[in-house]
């Protein structure tokens, strides 16, 4: 198929403009105008047009954009004016954006100009910061001409682009970029309003109530420092952590951050009120959250915004600030995402999937018979915990014995596994938790065993050697290169070395960026295990939204779960096909034990 590579250049303004709007509201708001547009077909001269959007469509409708395969640097964007504002559906989607973030670790930008410096491919211009605020008539001849010129570079430069990341991408990689996008750029959801302002109005009901119940003021609770400075009038030192953005201390104020959720237990009622307020104040993810999506409701239907290969193993991230990946179970927004009229919405999720993949990659094949068989993986651990027959295990001991298989698996300690149980309300004394993880790395022991070779891997990558680390045939470990996966992208530990940590002990780091800042992050074996099983699981995710796709839309994937479309008259059918398409292994792992659970309603958050 032919190769159409597009950039769209658009009006832009101090107040309108991505520093300020998300992709979906930018592109559908009122003043959204087309200064211009460049397509290049295969290795042809590239055509620069600015017109109306009657003539812009004329001159899209050139191409064959049906039959063929268009690229672009920050696809999500192009593509949804494509087809948002000129109906225009490529057969093929590529980002090269998106392919750069999976090859990529820390040593290049995703910006188009880092990319084409770093494989030396050109100089991208600088036209476009004078294009601010103007629109198209707003250009003289010679200024439309300069920047039909910028525009022309940026296609050549994509065009460069994609030709040399072709050569390290798979096509089963390219065929996830191309879904991922069309969950945005095609979207098919719709948003029940009614439940989003219910939801709102209890939202900013819930934190009134908080708020009349503390006598500071509002300001004192969202300032940082002032909130720190009434913890410490109660005794209470404010909890610190490093920031992922700066690279540097600040307040672990966040309703995440597990030092600051103790303190709703502490001992003083009105600093649990205080951080209790906080929450509430501070929380607004939830309420900002639910007014874009009134907002998205008010301009059209609901587009999944997905960054692929947001993690370095592999895994989507949310986007466009309405974080798609972690809507709280049994949120109204979930029930407000409804399926098309005449359709339901299919939701199945791959059951244990990060376990199920530990105990195979690990060769711990009591557990992954165990797991094959379908039986009840967590009373078999509170059985060996608890020295019980299996039939005898109560529902509190099974309970245990699940958070030991789902969270132990990587070299968890008895002080995180005891606050991973404080924080499902399960109390226990350090001493039993130190005894419980040895009971689990007793009876699987394959399983530590991986730790270990994970972490001679490491050393082997900080040497540039090659190393084994699991099944074999599964894993490539490529010395500085990083661990190969079986869809031969790799998991990368940027510039490995050893280094003193806090407690003056010798630990190997590696650099993540986060934000504009590089910040060592702290790796060891089991963080390794981690790392794989997440990116193995991930493939497997992939290569079930692909085969879904093929017979019913896919709209969305959050985590280990799929999201799709179905007609109401064959719900049962599509469901059906859902669940056989999750259970079949994929060729590289023909023994991986998969299990799912699945529903249909009208809602995503009825399944």
């Amino acid at each position: 198929m032919d190769i159409l590579v597009i950039d769209f250049e658009t009006y832009y303004a101090k107040d309108y403009g991505f520093n300020k709007l998300t992709t979906e509201e930018y592109v559908r708001d009122p003043r959204f105008e087309v200064i211009g547009v460049a397509v290049k077909k295969n290795d042809e001269e590239t055509q620069w047009f600015s017109g109306t959007t009657k003539k812009t469509k004329e001159f899209l409708d050139q191409f064959d954009w049906e039959n063929s395969a268009a690229v672009a640097h920050n696809a999500k964007f192009d593509m949804a004016v494509l087809n948002w504002v000129f109906d225009i559906r490529p057969k093929k989607i590529a980002d090269t954006l998106s392919m750069a973030r999976a090859i990529h670790t820390v040593e290049v930008g995703g910006s188009l100009a880092a990319l084409s410096e770093h494989y030396n491919l050109g100089i991208k211009g600088t036209e476009v910061h004078e294009a601010i605020g103007k629109q198209r008539l707003d250009f003289s001849p010679s200024e439309l001409r300069s920047y039909g010129g910028y525009c022309i570079q940026d296609v050549e430069l994509t065009a460069k682009l994609f030709r040399v990341l072709m050569q390290k991408f798979s096509v089963f990689e390219l065929d996830l970029i191309d879904l991922t996008l069309r969950m945005f750029t095609e979207p098919a959801l719709v948003l029940d309003k009614k439940v989003l302002k219910d939801h709102l109005q209890d939202i900013q009901q819930k934190k009134k109530d908080l708020m009349e119940k503390v006598v500071h003021d509002e300001k004192d609770l969202r300032s940082n420092a002032k909130f720190a400075a009434l913890l410490a009038e109660f005794g209470v030192k404010a909890p610190m952590k490093i920031s992922p953005t700066t690279g540097k201390e600040t307040y672990a104020f966040a309703k995440t951050d597990e030092e600051f959720k103790a303190l709703q237990d502490h001992e003083n009622e009105y600093v649990q009120l205080l951080v209790s307020a906080r929450l509430g104040v501070k929380s607004t993810i939830e309420e900002t959250r639910t007014e874009r999506f009134i907002s998205i409701a008010d301009r059209g239907l609901l587009p999944i915004p997905l960054r692929y290969y947001a993690a370095h193993t592999g895994r989507w991230g949310g986007d466009d600030k309405i974080n798609m990946q972690n809507l709280p179970r049994g949120s109204a927004l979930k029930k407000a995402i409804c399926a098309p009229e005449g359709y339901v919405f299919v939701d199945c999720d791959l059951s244990q999937i990060e376990a199920r993949t530990l105990a195979w990659l690990a060769q711990q094949n009591d557990l992954v018979v165990a797991f094959d068989r379908g039986d009840d993986v967590y009373k078999i651990m509170a059985s060996s915990i608890y020295g019980k027959r299996v039939e005898d295990i109560t529902k509190d001991e099974r309970f245990v014995g699940k958070t030991t298989i789902l969270g132990a698996g990587y070299g968890m300690g008895p002080d995180k596994f005891q606050q991973q149980l404080k924080n499902f309300g399960v109390e226990l004394e350090l001493k039993e938790c130190e005894r419980i993880i040895k009971v689990y790395r007793k009876t699987y022991k394959k399983i530590p065993e991986l730790w270990y070779q994970a972490s001679d891997a490491l050393e082997a990558m900080m040497r540039n050697k090659t190393a084994p680390l699991g099944l074999k045939g599964v894993l490539n470990v490529m010395g500085s290169q990083g661990i190969e996966m079986p869809n031969k992208l790799r998991i990368q530990y940027a510039n490995l070395r050893k280094q003193k940590g806090e407690d003056g002990k010798e630990e190997l780091v590696y650099d993540t960026r986060r934000g504009r800042a590089v910040v060592a992050n702290r790796i060891y074996g089991g963080k390794v295990i981690e790392n794989v099983c997440q990116a193995l699981a991930r493939i497997v995710i992939g290569e079930q939204l692909l085969r879904i796709s093929k017979k019913y839309k896919v709209v969305m994937t959050v985590h280990d779960a799929v999201g799709c479309i179905a007609p109401e008259s064959e719900a049962e059918e599509a469901l059906r096909y859902v669940e056989e398409s999750m259970k079949i292994r994929p060729e590289w792992a023909p023994t991986l034990p998969l299990d799912c659970d699945g529903g249909y309603a009208k809602s995503y958050g009825e399944c």
